[in-house]
């Protein structure tokens, strides 16, 4: 842990001169960011003039607002831009020693590999476990040294009795699979207290005391062997550090949103994980899966408050892993970034419904987060982490409500004013005004563009350069009709959970789900509802160029059923993959481990051998503090 009384002067020297350099990398970022946001408020009050009332000024401050967060969000990718092409003059210590890394087992320490379920598919959950058990043994050495756990929090007797199934499959996979692969266990909890958190925590009670780490997996998590052995061999290399975070990309879903969104965060991610990398040092975060921890600091110092006052914003913690990642932080423990650290994936929502659905539940938990912030202790950069969460849906309610109020003042003056940011202004404010907005508006996306096509490497992952500019303008035509829907879900999200509305937290859909007409109309009524009011405030305006100007919004809401029904369609994705678009390095340059999961999921089910053989080791391994709570983990 970084600066024990014990501590050499070296271990000190190193900590006061990397403390140093944080402070003035995030000034650097943080005094641009400020400076374009005054920037942009002076020209827009420059142009628009003293305000005429409530509803000016009201228009004017929300502009400010929302443009403030789109200057942070630009410099981001800026400060992405320069740190990447810095190189290792940039990284981390921890990310220097990943590249030189041998994976290999070390023999030094004991790793447990948790997989939290919850009413999962089981076939499919058991079928990565498959893939991620023989990629391991692909590294050398006997398995012994890590082990997977399964952690069911499933309360559904028949789900839970498929898991059982499973796990009979793959104790007879493994007696023909072959030496050096890791032993599996699998344990379901009766009380299901604390949701994934409280999980986890059970874990590290009862089975933690046998090992050092534990890289905690989501139910759709896939990580190579390669990429686990690194991450252990880094925590034993670096004593000081609680937590090394990984980041994981979608892949694996063919849906025509699903595969879009796969190549979208492909290509505009990189950017933005290089800048928090090299802003936030030590001061890492904690995303929840496809991470590394040192059980001990995990477990002495992890553990979630109840927060005061009833839910939503009370209660049970939902978005659970950030705070944990800030009280490790607390403690003194270093939380690491690695972002190029590739064979870590995960799956993602496969059409807008239910990415919807996951906004919701993602909002009320970072909501909650606001009574976190003011606990004491908590470094800076924990304190951003939790912060930069609540901010990114709190924008979405100043959006709705600046373009709300912006076209009402617009219909009644005449004159776009801000909701054209300058376009239709006259001067020189006007026109700073414009050269700014559409600056840190376009920036994000231009500068990542910019990054893949700097490289023949980044460009063949993308199936060429061709391949990328039209799938990127694709995907730019969707996003104009994505953002006004996601944007007024997100405000009404903010706007139910603050009025009290608290949200379930269901097990989410994992699979290519074709939505219907019916549930895209009914959950996306809200939407339905805006586009036709919006649309009737511009036919009583009349005024052709209010029209012109919002008709890409209308046409997003009212369309948005559709796009839900069309892009959840996997035979279009599919069709897209064949004619070269969205294409990401999953497909160009596929991971085994990626094709044995995709082969796995598609064969025939081993049948379960319903009996142990004579001779063979008990299924049953019952410790001392198994009780009630849980059934004894059975391992092969």
């Amino acid at each position: 842990m970084p600066a024990a009384p014990g501590a050499d002067l070296t271990q000190r020297q190193e900590i006061r001169r990397e403390a140093a350099a944080l402070r003035r990398r995030r000034l650097a970022l943080v005094l641009p960011t400020v400076a374009t946001a005054l920037a942009i408020a002076a020209a827009a009050c420059a142009s628009a003039g003293v305000p005429d009332g409530p509803l000016e000024a009201a228009v004017l401050a929300l502009f400010c607002l929302a443009m403030a967060w789109q200057a942070y969000i630009a410099w981001q990718y800026l400060y992405g831009a320069v740190a990447a092409g810095l190189g290792a003059r940039v990284m981390s210590r921890v990310e220097r020693q990943a590249a030189a890394m041998a994976p290999v087992a070390s023999g030094r320490s004991r790793t447990a590999a948790v997989v939290a379920i919850h009413a999962e598919d089981a076939a499919a959950v058991f079928a990565a476990i498959r893939v991620m058990a023989r990629s391991l043994a692909r590294t050398g050495g006997d398995g012994r040294d890590l082990d997977i756990f399964v952690l069911s929090d499933t309360r559904d007797p028949e789900i839970a009795a498929a898991e059982e199934r499973e796990f009979a499959r793959i104790r007879a996979w493994r007696e023909t699979a072959g030496p050096g692969l890791p032993a599996v266990r699998y344990r379901r909890r009766q009380d299901n207290a604390g949701r994934k958190a409280g999980n986890i925590g059970e874990f590290c009670d009862t089975y933690g005391h046998d090992y050092d780490f534990m890289i905690v997996l989501d139910a759709d998590s896939l990580m190579t062997g390669t990429a686990m052995r690194r991450l252990v061999r880094l925590m034993e290399e670096n004593p000081r550090v609680g937590l090394i975070q990984t980041v994981s990309y979608a892949a694996g879903r063919d849906t025509l949103f699903a595969r879009i969104q796969q190549f979208a965060v492909r290509l505009y991610a990189p950017l933005s994980i290089r800048a928090l990398e090299t802003w936030q040092g030590p001061d890492g975060g904690y995303w929840g899966h496809n991470a590394i921890l040192r059980i001990e600091a995990f477990a002495a110092n992890a553990e979630l408050p109840v927060l005061p006052g009833r839910p939503p914003l009370g209660g049970e913690i939902l978005c659970h892993d950030t705070v944990e990642g800030a009280f490790l932080r607390r403690a003194g423990w270093e939380l690491r970034l690695l972002p190029d650290e590739p064979g870590t994936w995960e799956e993602m929502p496969t059409n807008l419904t239910d990415l919807l659905g996951r906004e919701r539940r993602w909002c009320q938990g970072n909501l909650q987060h606001l009574g976190i912030l003011r606990l004491p202790g908590l470094t800076a950069g924990s304190r951003w982490h939790l912060g930069a969460g609540i901010l990114s849906y709190l924008a979405s309610p100043v959006w709705v409500a600046f373009l709300g109020l912006g076209t009402w003042q617009a219909i009644r003056s005449g004159d776009l004013g801000l909701l054209a940011y300058g376009l239709a202004g006259e001067g020189p404010a006007a026109a700073i005004l414009a050269s700014l907005s559409l600056a840190v508006l376009s920036l994000p996306k231009l500068l990542s563009l910019g990054h893949v096509l700097l490289s023949a490497q980044r460009r063949a992952a993308f199936g060429g350069t061709r391949r990328l500019l039209v799938s990127a303008a694709l995907e730019q035509a969707l996003w104009v009709l994505l953002w006004p829907v996601m944007t007024l879900f997100n405000a009404g999200a903010v706007a139910t959970t603050f009025a009290g509305r608290v949200v379930r937290w269901d097990t989410q859909a994992r699979d290519d789900r074709r939505v219907p007409w019916s549930e895209a109309c009914r959950l996306q009524a809200d939407s339905l509802v805006a586009g036709g009011l919006l649309a009737a405030a511009l036919a009583y305006a009349a005024d052709p160029l209010l029209a012109l100007w919002m008709a890409p919004m209308v046409l997003a809401l009212l369309a948005s059923p559709a796009l839900s029904v069309l892009t959840s369609r996997a035979d279009l994705g599919q069709a897209a993959r064949r004619r070269g678009l969205f294409l990401t390095v999953d497909d160009t340059a596929q991971a085994r481990e990626l094709r044995d999961l995709a082969a796995a999921r598609a064969a025939p089910p081993v049948p379960a051998r319903p009996h142990p053989v004579r001779g063979e080791a008990p299924v049953w391994l019952a410790t001392a503090t198994d009780d009630a709570k849980a059934s004894p983990p059975r391992e092969i």
